[in-house]
This record gives C-alpha cells, sequence and structure tokens, in this order.
C-alpha cells in the first residue's frame, strides 16, 4: 500500500483538515495522534512501518477518557479495531493554520536513524503525510510550546501551531532557599576575592573563575550575580555628581564601583560569555531619590536592571539592590547582601521596579504607572518575612476624624513597631533599622494571632511619614524596614496624650504562649475604665510570678504602685487597677516561672486603658507596702492554707466587720498585721481591731475596722521552727461604713490553739456594768476574770467557762486569766478595756 493510501485510510479526521488548511480555515479543534495501526497496514508502508519514524503535530490529549469520547465512528469495511486514538483537547477556535504552517510542522523524525532507502519520499508524499510518533516523542516535544509561549509575551511572535497553556514558574520552583547555592556561592565571593586581589579586571576570564564550579545554567547565572553583589558598590559620589561616573566594564571592575547601568551592563556581558539570554531593562524604581507618591509621567527613567532567559521564561533581577542600599544622611554606600533580589517573582518586583516597556512587567495583568506611583513601598524583608498587607493598598492615607489605620498579615510569629515623623520628600531618609525604645503616643499598634493593626494619632494637621519595622519573633536582631506610607491629617483628633510604650505593641506579646500566658480577659483594643476600676484576668499554663506597672502621663511612680494590687494561683493572674486621673494608662504585666526565682521577668503584655468617667480619689487608692502576692493564691497554697472564704483579693465590708476562715493544715504558727495609710484619730492600735481563733485545722481572722477606708490585712506564716515569718498573702479590706468599729480585747501569747472567745466579742466594756463572759480553754484548771476582785468562771457540761462579771467603775482594764495546775500563778489570756464616763471613743 502506497504512502498516500495510508494516510487516506488511517487519518480520516484530517481529511478534510487537508482541504480546510488549503483555504487558510483550519481550527485546532480535533488533533488526533494515533498510538498504533493495523500491523498489515504498516508494513505495507516505509514510513509508517517504524513506530517511532513520524507524529501527528498538534495539541496533547488532555486524558484518555476525553479521548474515548472523541474517537470518531470508523467508516465500513475498514479494520482499524487495533488502533488507539488520543484525541487533543480543544484549542482557540479563533486560530488558523496557513498551509505553509502545517507542512512545516509535518517532518520525520529520526530520519538519520534509518536505512536511506526507507528515508526516501517524494517531495509530494512528504508534503502530504501526517506523521505518527511514539509517547516518548510526544514527550520529548512538550517543553517546546512554553519557550514559544514565553517569546509571545515579550512581543516575538513565535509560529502558532498548537495551544498549550503553560503555568509561569516562580522563584521557589527554580530552588527551595538560597541554601543550595551555598557551594556556588562561597566559590564566587573567594575566587572573586583572589582575581581582585590578582588586579584582574578582564571580563572573559573573571566569568570562566567564578563558573567554575557551576553545573548548571542556573547556577552559572547565580554566580555572575553574587560576584556583581559582592564586588561592586555603588557610586554615591558618582550618582550625586561628586566625581566622573565610570563607564567601561573594566574601570568599574578595577575601582569596585558604578552605578546601576554599571551593574545592568556587566550582568548582562557576562551571562553572555556564559550562553545566557539576558537584558537590559530600563524604567523607574523606588530607590534614592524617589518621593513617595511623585508622579512619574513626564519623569524620565532613571534605573536599570535584567531580565534573564532560564529555561524557555524570563526573570528578574537586580544586582544593584543586591549589593546593598544608600545612606543619603552620610552620603555612603552600606554593604549589604540581598538575597531577594535575585530572580524575584515579578507580582513582588512590580512593587518597587516599573519598566519602561510594559512586556518587561512578565504580569499575567500589567499595571499603569498611575498604579505603580500609588502602590505601597515594600522592602525585600517584607517578602521575606512572608507579611501581607490588608489595608490600606496604596501608599497614601487620609485620616478621617484625625485617625488612619494599617494592617498587616503574617504567617509566623512576628514583633512589630512603627515610627512616625513629619513629612520629608524622599522616601529613603532614616534608619533602615528600629531600636526597641520609640516614639510611641501618636499611634496605637496591636498584634493579635495573625495580624498587625496600627492605629495613627497624628498630633496636628499636616503630613506624616510613617515607616513600619518588624522582624521574626525569636530574632535578636533590631527590627528592619518593611514598608511606608504617606499620611495626610486635616484636621487631627482631639485626645489625651498616649503614654509610651517601649515595648512595641499592644496586647498579649507574641512571646506571650511560650511565657506560659495563654490567654486574657482584655484584648489588644484600647479597654474603656469604668467607675475609676479595672480588673485583667490572664490564664496560665504553668504556675508563674507576675509584676505590673502603671503609667500615666501626669502620675508620680509612688502614686502609681498604689493604684496596683495582683494576685497570683497557678492558673491565673489578677490584676487590680484604680485610675485616680482621667486619660490613657500603660498597664505591662511581667512575668517569670514560678520556681525560677533566677530568671528575669519578661514583659508579657502591654495594655492601653481610657478613663474618661469617674475616677478613684486619693483616700481609695490601695494601701502602701502591698506584697506582690494579694488574696489567696500559689503561695498560701504552698504553706498548706486552704478553703478561704474569701477568694479575691479586694475583700468590700458595708457593716465595718467580716470574718476571714480558712484551713492550717500543717498547724502553722501564724501571725496577723493591719494597717493603713493614715490612723490618726483611732484611740486603739489597729492591732486590737484583729482578733484569731484557731480550732482544729480551721483558723478565722475577725475584723472590726474603725472607721471607713482602705486597710491592709497581710498573713505571715513560720514555715520552719525558730525561722522567720514568711508573708502569705495580703487582703485589700475596704470599709464603706461610716460607724466605727469597736476593738478586740487584747491577746496575749497564753490565748493558743483551740481557745474560743464566745462572750464578750468586743474589747471596751460599759463601766458600772454586768458583763456576760463565756469561754473555752482547753487542758486547764481553772478561769477567772481579775478586776477589783476576782471571779472565777464555771466549766458547764458543753466545757466551756462562764459567769457573770461587774465591770466596776474605776478600774481600766479587765484580765481573762487561767490557772494551768495546783498553782496561785495565773496567766493572762486578753484584757478588757473599761470605757470612762468622760471619755468619747
Amino acid at each position: 500500500m502506497s504512502a498516500e493510501v495510508a494516510i487516506q485510510k488511517f487519518s480520516f479526521p484530517f481529511a478534510r483538515a487537508t482541504h480546510l488548511s488549503q483555504e487558510n480555515d483550519v481550527t485546532r479543534k480535533g488533533c488526533i495522534q494515533v498510538k498504533t495501526l493495523e500491523l498489515r497496514e504498516l508494513q505495507d508502508n516505509p514510513v509508517l512501518s517504524n513506530p517511532s519514524s513520524v507524529r501527528v503535530i498538534g495539541a496533547q490529549a488532555h486524558n484518555e477518557k476525553q479521548a474515548q469520547e472523541s474517537l470518531p465512528e470508523l467508516p465500513p469495511g475498514q479494520d482499524v479495531a487495533a488502533a488507539q486514538v488520543l484525541v487533543c483537547g480543544e484549542a482557540s477556535k479563533s486560530t488558523v493554520l496557513s498551509r505553509q504552517c502545517v507542512f512545516e510542522k509535518l517532518i520525520v523524525e529520526s530520519e538519520d536513524q534509518r536505512p536511506a532507502a526507507k528515508r526516501q519520499l517524494s517531495s509530494e508524499s512528504a508534503a502530504r503525510t501526517i506523521t505518527v510518533v511514539k509517547k516518548s516523542a510526544v514527550r520529548k516535544e512538550a517543553d517546546e510550546p512554553r519557550h514559544l509561549q514565553q517569546k509571545a509575551q515579550l512581543g516575538q511572535r513565535p509560529r502558532a501551531c498548537a495551544s498549550v497553556t503553560v503555568t509561569r514558574k516562580h522563584r521557589k520552583d527554580l530552588f527551595t532557599s538560597s541554601d543550595v547555592f551555598h557551594r556556588v556561592d562561597s566559590h564566587a565571593v573567594r575566587a572573586g576575592a583572589e582575581l581582585k586581589e590578582k588586579c584582574v579586571y578582564n571580563v572573559k576570564t573573571i566569568v570562566q573563575s567564578i563558573t567554575k564550579e557551576a553545573r548548571t545554567e542556573l547556577e552559572k547565572l547565580r554566580a555572575i550575580w553574587v560576584w556583581l553583589c559582592h564586588n561592586i558598590e555603588y557610586d554615591v559620589s558618582g550618582y550625586l555628581g561628586h566625581s566622573e561616573k565610570l563607564s567601561s566594564p573594566e574601570e568599574v571592575i578595577a575601582a569596585g564601583r558604578g552605578v546601576c547601568c554599571s551593574y545592568s551592563n556587566l550582568c548582562t556581558e557576562m551571562c553572555r560569555e556564559v550562553g545566557i539570554e539576558c537584558q537590559e531593562v530600563p524604567g523607574h524604581s523606588k530607590g534614592i531619590g524617589y518621593r513617595q507618591g511623585q508622579s512619574l509621567k513626564h519623569v524620565k527613567s532613571d534605573h536599570l536592571w535584567n531580565a534573564v532567559l532560564l529555561g524557555g521564561q524570563w526573570f528578574l533581577l537586580d544586582a544593584c539592590w543586591g549589593a546593598g542600599r544608600v545612606d543619603m544622611e552620610h552620603e555612603s554606600f552600606v554593604k549589604r547582601f540581598d538575597d531577594f533580589y535575585f530572580l524575584t517573582d515579578p507580582e513582588e518586583f512590580i512593587d518597587s521596579h516599573f519598566p519602561d516597556e510594559e512586556k518587561w512587567q512578565l504580569l499575567g495583568i500589567p499595571i499603569s504607572q498611575e498604579e505603580f506611583e500609588r502602590r505601597v513601598f515594600k522592602t525585600s524583608a517584607f517578602f521575606s518575612m512572608g507579611l501581607r498587607l490588608i489595608r490600606p493598598h496604596h501608599c497614601h492615607i487620609v485620616t478621617d476624624n484625625g485617625e488612619a489605620s494599617v494592617s498587616l498579615g503574617f504567617s509566623k510569629p512576628t514583633t512589630f513597631t512603627y515610627e512616625i515623623t513629619q513629612h520629608q520628600d524622599l522616601l529613603h531618609c532614616g534608619a533602615s533599622e528600629q531600636k526597641e525604645s520609640i516614639n510611641s503616643s501618636f499611634g496605637i499598634l496591636t498584634v493579635s494571632h495573625r495580624s498587625m493593626k496600627l492605629q495613627l494619632l497624628p498630633p496636628a494637621s499636616g503630613m506624616y511619614d510613617v515607616k513600619v519595622f518588624a522582624r521574626p519573633e525569636a530574632a535578636a536582631t533590631p527590627l528592619v524596614w518593611v514598608c511606608s506610607f504617606t499620611v495626610e491629617c486635616p484636621t487631627p483628633r482631639a485626645m489625651e496624650e498616649i503614654p509610651e510604650n517601649p515595648f512595641l505593641s499592644w496586647g498579649l506579646q507574641p512571646v506571650a504562649g511560650s511565657l506560659g500566658v495563654t490567654s486574657s480577659s482584655q484584648s489588644s483594643e484600647v479597654a474603656e475604665v469604668d467607675e475609676g476600676v479595672f480588673d485583667l484576668v490572664l490564664k496560665t499554663s504553668r504556675p508563674l510570678m507576675m509584676l505590673c506597672e502603671l503609667v500615666h502621663p501626669e502620675m508620680d511612680a509612688a502614686i502609681a504602685k498604689r493604684c496596683l494590687a495582683t494576685q497570683i494561683k497557678p492558673d491565673t493572674l489578677t490584676c487590680h487597677v484604680l485610675c485616680p486621673l482621667h486619660g490613657f494608662y500603660r498597664l505591662s504585666v511581667f512575668v517569670r516561672d514560678y520556681e525560677k526565682t533566677e530568671v528575669k521577668f519578661q514583659n508579657t503584655a502591654n495594655f492601653l486603658l481610657h478613663c474618661r468617667g469617674k475616677v478613684v480619689s486619693p483616700h481609695e487608692l490601695f494601701p502602701p507596702n502591698l506584697g506582690s502576692a494579694c488574696g489567696p493564691g500559689t503561695r498560701t497554697s504552698e504553706a498548706g492554707l486552704s478553703k478561704f472564704s474569701h477568694t479575691t483579693a479586694v475583700v468590700v465590708t458595708q457593716q465595718g466587720k467580716c470574718n476571714i476562715t480558712f484551713h492550717n493544715h500543717r498547724d502553722l504558727e501564724l501571725h496577723t498585721v493591719l494597717s493603713k495609710e493614715e490612723n490618726k484619730s483611732a484611740a486603739f492600735p489597729l492591732s486590737r481591731y484583729l482578733f484569731c481563733t484557731y480550732t482544729d485545722t480551721k483558723v478565722t481572722v475577725s475584723i472590726s475596722l474603725p472607721d471607713t477606708g482602705v486597710y491592709r490585712l497581710g498573713l505571715y506564716a513560720r514555715i520552719t521552727p525558730g525561722g522567720d515569718f514568711n508573708p502569705m498573702c495580703d487582703f485589700i479590706l475596704r470599709n464603706i461604713c461610716d460607724q466605727p468599729g469597736i476593738p478586740f480585747p487584747c491577746v496575749y501569747s497564753a490565748w493558743s490553739k483551740g481557745c474560743v472567745l464566745f462572750e464578750p466579742r468586743v474589747g471596751l466594756l460599759e463601766p458600772a456594768s454586768w458583763v456576760r463572759f463565756r469561754v473555752r480553754v482547753p487542758g486547764i484548771q481553772r478561769v477567772s476574770v481579775v478586776g477589783e476582785t476576782r471571779t472565777d468562771l464555771k466549766l458547764n457540761k458543753s466545757r466551756i467557762w462562764e459567769g457573770d462579771v461587774f465591770s466596776g467603775n474605776a478600774l481600766q482594764v479587765l484580765k481573762l486569766a487561767v490557772s494551768l495546775g495546783d498553782s496561785s500563778d495565773m496567766a493572762v489570756l486578753m484584757t478588757f478595756d473599761i470605757k470612762q464616763q468622760d471619755k468619747e471613743v
């Protein structure tokens, strides 16, 4: 069978296509790849008998299922049961194939691998033959359309014989990280230093030397770029016109300095030496001399960078920006290798580089020059940290009611800060690094789980520059500049001064979780304080110690200490805050592990409080000398003190008296102290307003307060026999009762565990009156009340000593005493005072 007959028989979908191609009206809709043919027919044709010798030009089949669905019905009498057909996906309906295009692509593969007799075809047969190939041959051609498509994007129209959708490769598709170039980078830097020492300035020699370790085209390009970044410094003097700019490659290499065109020219020439296609790309950049938001409409482009062709696709790079930055304040070049500008993705490159020719944006949807001008400037650190711009999308912000906001997203824990200054024309002014301590009075920066919000509050009308700085949470390096904005404030917001926050952000710090703080009752937003009182509760994953700091622009540090009371529990930290002034407060919290006394406290949270309603008066502040542990908590639990009747640090009494009870499981020796800032009007010492009863394991501390105000009740325990009393906790007693409390009896050391006073419960008795005494004193033989005479109490069936005693007139005290045996010696348990007729209490 002749080749012509074979073609007519087995290429039925193309029968009409042949005629259509002559009319320039062929669509690429139904190209079919014939995989196997009937053995008998293949043997008849010398060309088709070799399975690897021929191919069909067309788009690749999407999948086997689609191929089966698209299989046409065979004409009767034609035996093609063994044929397996793959139908290509539908291509562009509007694109046509010319006769020349079809015939140019219908070529015979692997002719040099067959005998000459089998390779001879007439010109007519060759022109009409639609060839068949094996799958391996098809796969071999797979990469060809990518190169064609890339060139089409840059205005180089290829011959379109197939429609293939190619996904653009990104930098991460070429290499996972720059660490893969460690060998190449090290060699390029080392070789560059050796060549410089030998005064070798020839481009070809340098390229051969630095690419010696490179195995691939990508590694060769990397070696060239690294050499440029490490051996050429930006010529600041030449840029400013203080000296003549160097032009030739040899001069630039010899001097080791040049401007942007020096980098791009050298890159192009060096790439040519290793066979890499490289183009210089002119355009605008947001580098030195750039004014934020300026119009570039009639401004001549001022920068050059490069585009290189790798694997049929163009990539962008800028060795000038990769070498370092310019310090305009000192008119010097700061050498700092920046790997970001090696094969930067176009979507990120466009934020700082705008080419004169649109095609070199390499974007699917190019942006306009006006959009480039409005875009927020982002440094390389912005992308290397994985930051994401949430709002605003343009660099110029106008305040609304004196307020503007910036928000960034992040994927890994990040620390942020900012700088707001009066507007300067140039974008690249000031330091690119920021220290911890800044003036944060013109904004509120809050960091949540995956985003940062900066609320800007300019102090006056005008234009401001805002720089945002960041660093990975675990890094110990300074925070670096990541993006910039300009803020226009027509009318400032009238508000009180915000205290400075040296700890960068408001709310829980990113490190809070690692420090043991899991959550907070207060978010990072401003907390509005009602009634001048605020409570903060932090949940913890392990026992912690806590210290707090309260700052107000007009408040003295000594007063600030009396505004805080902290309660420390194994799983909870509580801070009670009082606000004696209107305005904004900074509440900072510091923690460390409870047991690790040698570890320093670390800042874990900062909250901004705003008090504009009622404030706390000075006499309502917490008492001075409060301990760090107020109320029951970790310390009392460790000492074996439990089941407290009052579990909070602050106890409010409306009657001027209360009982605080708890259990003492370890039978510790206890001591209590009552204090107040001023107690000049009290007729008795404050110790007379406390009375302790200890039975079994239960301890009752009875309190009767002499007047209104705030008191401190300190609880102490002797942990080791013969040791000092250690502070257990402090209670804050707030008395709002106008009636003065009556003191308790004065107690002596013989009053011990098991002793209970039932009557009288006051230590100041009416004169010339009968007083009922009832007391339990275990293990004694006699209980007496001694005054002008001695009255012995009787023991009743309930083991309580009781009796009526006359207080008398002239006596000032009555003594309750006990006898421990047959001896006449007695020990005084307590004394009672008698009111004087002419004395008011």
